[in-house]
């Protein structure tokens, strides 16, 4: 009895062992089978040229045998055993193996060539299964560090984005599509449109004459809304956001996926304010409550009532905020597709893009500030990309704005970096005069007439009753479509913007 059960555990032990020391997966025989259909017919190449590439194969020697077939064929010559004798001639490691001899036997054992493709994909499929097998070894060996720089939020999302660049690396479908395809696309794009009560192809951005000159928000663009601090941004932001999330209907496709119909899920990056900030103003905006009086717990009895019912409206708008400080690119992708996976996911807005950081935790000298933000907004472009949502990143501006006489910025006051200008599909700035103006009230000049002064306070008064309580949204650049500029309306007490109705538009009331 007691031998039986030593020689079960010696068994156990054994298998243990194998299972330690599994050779990763590979397929030799499809690796020699691919590079003797190349040799054999160079046209094979072409069947497995977009996809695979030499560190894709388990054997080291195969991948540079593959590499220097490319090499050859590239140029516009044939690759065969001869004209690739004189690189084995030279190479010890190809020696090894036979020499030129080696690749006519691979050559010779080739019975077809139809198959070609198969073999590289299978390639392909095990490099990927091998890279997994590496990427998990390094996330249970990092999980067992007690490294205090590395919190194990980090390690997740670490790992997360090595997942995902395998995953684009992997990538092998794509391509060249038939137009009528993207026609199909494009007129289904245009149905949708005229079934939103927008008439936008992208997601509203609640302003009628803004969405007349965008079209709405379309996925995968960058869309940067820039300004000087009080004139409005986050205000702007909040108020899109709010906008997408309470328009948002949702359909059943005929695959069974859900999609919105109008509107949309809105995420919420907040790097400036808290939740709760947040949150007072959109129930300010909502309530008519002065957000500077809630703030400051200035409500009276009849205001709650306002509130109770406001809230009633906002319990079910798909809006969902992270106020995490500082966050990351890789974060931010990680929190937004587990977002989409569990919500879905329309619309991404970030308040604001210079308090981000990227992936690296270097010196925030000047030039490696340039670098970052560079490599934040290229990132904010790929998870635009990725997700197939539009991104709506807010940004500070320059001060050399409050150098000029007319403050109104233009694209070369974007703050840190000319990246932003290149990687954003849309740059619009939000400007208020009245802002300005307001603060240029005229003071008495020395022995100046009571004439003179009242003048000039008469026209002063003049002009802040013109822009009092308006804002300019100017389109500085569109990839899609026209620039310009759009007038909105503006209350200050609810930080709230609003369609302008044009004076010579108002019909006439009889």
């Amino acid at each position: 009895m007691e031998t039986a059960l030593s020689s079960a555990k010696v068994t156990s032990l054994r298998e243990a062992d194998l299972a330690l020391y599994r050779t990763p997966p590979h397929n030799n025989e499809a690796e020699q089978a691919l590079l003797g259909a190349i040799l054999a017919n160079n046209a094979a190449f072409s069947r497995v040229s977009e996809f695979l590439q030499p560190a894709h194969f388990a054997d080291g020697v195969h991948g540079r045998i593959f590499a220097a077939i490319a090499k050859l064929i590239e140029r516009g010559q044939i690759a065969n055993p001869v004209t690739l004798k004189n690189l084995f001639d030279q190479d010890g490691a190809l020696t090894e193996i036979g020499g030129a001899a080696y690749l006519a036997r691979l050559a010779a054992a080739v019975v077809t060539i139809i198959n070609a493709e198969d073999y590289g994909r299978t390639i392909h499929d095990l490099f990927l299964r091998r890279q997994l097998i590496t990427i998990g070894e390094d996330v249970v060996n990092d999980a067992h560090k007690h490294d205090l720089d590395h919190a194990a939020e980090q390690q997740i999302e670490i790992a997360e984005k090595r997942l995902f660049d395998l995953a684009e690396s992997g990538q092998i479908e794509g391509g060249f599509q038939p137009f009528r395809n993207a026609l199909a696309t494009a007129i289904v794009m245009a149905e949708s449109a005229f079934k939103r009560s927008g008439k936008t192809t992208g997601v509203s951005t609640g302003f009628v004459d803004l969405d007349k000159l965008l079209g709405g928000l379309h996925p995968s663009d960058l869309v940067i809304l820039a300004g000087r601090p009080a004139m409005g941004k986050t205000a702007l932001a909040t108020n899109i956001a709010f906008a997408a999330a309470k328009a948002y209907r949702a359909k059943k496709n005929p695959d069974g996926r859900t999609v919105a119909e109008d509107g949309g899920v809105v995420a919420f990056f907040s790097l400036e304010m808290s939740a709760e900030q947040l949150a007072t103003r959109v129930l300010a905006e909502e309530s008519g409550v002065s957000s500077d009086r809630i703030r400051r717990g200035e409500v009276e009895h009849g205001d709650f009532d306002r509130f109770v019912q406001a809230s009633q409206r906002l319990v079910s708008v798909p809006l969902f905020i992270d106020d995490t400080p500082a966050i990351s690119i890789a974060a931010l992708r990680t929190r937004a597709r587990r977002l989409m996976r569990q919500q879905g996911l329309n619309l991404i807005v970030i308040d604001y893009l210079q308090l981000m950081r990227g992936s690296s935790d270097g010196g925030r000298g000047p030039e490696n500030r340039v670098q970052e933000i560079s490599e934040i907004t290229r990132g904010l472009k790929a998870v635009a990309k990725e997700l197939d949502v539009p991104v709506l990143a807010l940004s500070q501006l320059s001060r050399a704005v409050e150098q000029r006489e007319d403050k109104r910025p233009m694209l070369s006051d974007l703050r840190e970096s000319g990246s932003i200008e290149q990687d954003a599909d849309i740059v619009m700035f939000v400007y208020r005069d009245e802002y300005y103006v307001a603060r240029a009230e005229p003071a008495r000049r020395p022995d100046e007439s009571d004439e003179k002064f009242n003048d000039r306070r008469e026209k002063w008064q003049q002009h802040k009753d013109e822009v009092e309580g308006l804002a300019e949204v100017i389109i500085a650049k569109q990839r899609h479509g026209p620039t310009g500029k759009v007038t909105l309306l503006f209350d200050g007490n609810t930080t709230k913007f609003a369609n302008y109705a044009r004076q010579d538009l108002v019909p006439y009331a009889r």
